[in-house]
């Protein structure tokens, strides 16, 4: 049996909007085996991206309680939060976030200086990274002079530098077209194959059906879970 490596227990989100209580998560339960692919699914305003600010230690929850890897993470301060979060969670953006100043090679060694990790060894591991998401070739490209499949392929190799247990991918083919969209979702297939934990969220259901399992929200909670 594998265990959890995140759970989410009773967990709600309440933003002080003005006057207004707007309630982005209601009571989310929600686990994730080591090694699982779990896609997101829910229309817009349904949680998700609130959802994937508490799975990625990007915010903490109103109340409830997160593990992740064992850990209580839910009351962390900012800085524990960005120090588990550089360490164990890889994260993909739909928009890329790719530093346009920086090389594919410079883009995915900066997580690693932030842990510290010697130039040299920094540039040999982004160099790998690279090669393993078939970009060797554009090391020394910056983010303009690639196309969005190949910036989304950097941005992959970039979430995998400090080795993390989870890549959390939000909307990752959102702003790719649907071929380059699938090569990106194979990538990820692969790297669940090679033992990583992936979460994805996307409102493609095309997408969603290459995770052996899906949740749907709407109104911040789990309304179906599918295998």
């Amino acid at each position: 049996m594998k265990s959890s490596i995140i759970k989410l227990d009773n967990v709600w989100k309440i933003y002080q909007m003005g006057d207004v209580k707007v309630e982005a998560l209601r009571g989310l339960d929600f686990e994730v085996k080591q090694g699982e692919f779990v896609a997101i699914m829910g229309p817009s305003g349904s949680g998700k991206s609130t959802a994937v600010n508490m799975i990625g230690c990007l915010d903490v929850p109103t109340r409830g309680k997160i593990s992740l890897d064992g850990q209580d993470i839910s009351q962390m301060s900012e800085s524990d939060l960005a120090q588990i979060r550089g360490k164990k969670i890889g994260l993909i953006f739909q928009q890329f976030n790719l530093l346009g100043t920086l090389s594919a090679l410079e883009n995915v060694a900066l997580p690693m200086m932030f842990q510290g990790k010697e130039k040299e060894e920094r540039l040999k591991y982004a160099r790998k990274l690279l090669e393993m998401v078939e970009l060797g070739d554009r090391v020394d490209h910056r983010p303009t002079e690639l196309s969005g499949g190949q910036q989304q392929r950097v941005a992959i190799a970039r979430s995998l530098a400090n080795n993390p247990d989870v890549v959390l991918a939000d909307e990752p083919t959102g702003n790719l077209d649907s071929k380059t969209g699938i090569i990106v979702i194979k990538f990820l297939e692969k790297l669940n194959k090679e033992g990583k934990t992936i979460i994805m969220v996307t409102h493609d259901s095309n997408v969603a059906k290459y995770a052996p399992r899906s949740v749907y929200l709407k109104d911040g909670k789990i309304v179906k879970s599918l295998r």
